[in-house]
């Protein structure tokens, strides 16, 4: 059943006719459509999972920064309300892949009345790394809320770095 089941002059054909370029001229009818597209994607990424470039994944996506130095590449990723048991890291060829999971609950019991909360979400980030990465002797901190990844660069890489100078024209 679709919501313009619902809408007694839904089943109209003049006011669901589309016009030439495949819209309805009716905003009901457009507006009912562009609403069923938005679920129909949001369930399809639900039932086929995100997908890597997507900034949310899961229940929410945390906030992810990238820099690569001479020496290493660093990730830091806010992860406010975890602790280290709640975060996983893991190298694969080119590629880093933090997963975590946040459980909150709350119980609170004043004058007679009970309050209970919980609150639930799951990520995980995949991020693209450069060749050269030295996975053993990669580290991992969290503190404050911010998990910092150092990925110190090979020898090999760090030999290949050459520097071009710029001249004035």
């Amino acid at each position: 059943m679709q919501i313009k089941d619902l809408i007694p002059w839904g089943h109209d054909k003049e006011t669901s006719r589309a016009n030439e370029n495949g819209t309805s001229s009716n905003p009901l009818v457009s507006l009912q459509r562009d609403i069923n597209q938005v679920f129909e994607d949001f369930w399809h990424k639900v039932e086929n999972g995100w997908n890597g470039d997507e900034s949310v994944v899961g229940m929410f996506g945390p906030s992810t920064d990238v820099t690569e130095t001479d020496k290493s590449v660093n990730v830091s990723v806010e992860l406010p309300g975890m602790t280290e048991e709640d975060i996983d890291i893991s190298l694969s060829g080119n590629s880093m892949t933090i997963r975590g999971e946040k459980k909150i609950e709350h119980e609170e019991e004043h004058k007679g009345v009970y309050m209970s909360e919980r609150h639930y979400g799951s990520f995980h980030r995949t991020v693209p790394l450069p060749a050269g990465i030295d996975p053993d002797k990669a580290e991992a901190t969290y503190k404050n809320g911010v998990l910092t990844v150092s990925l110190p660069k090979t020898e090999e890489a760090l030999a290949n770095i050459k520097r071009i100078p710029v001249k004035a024209a």
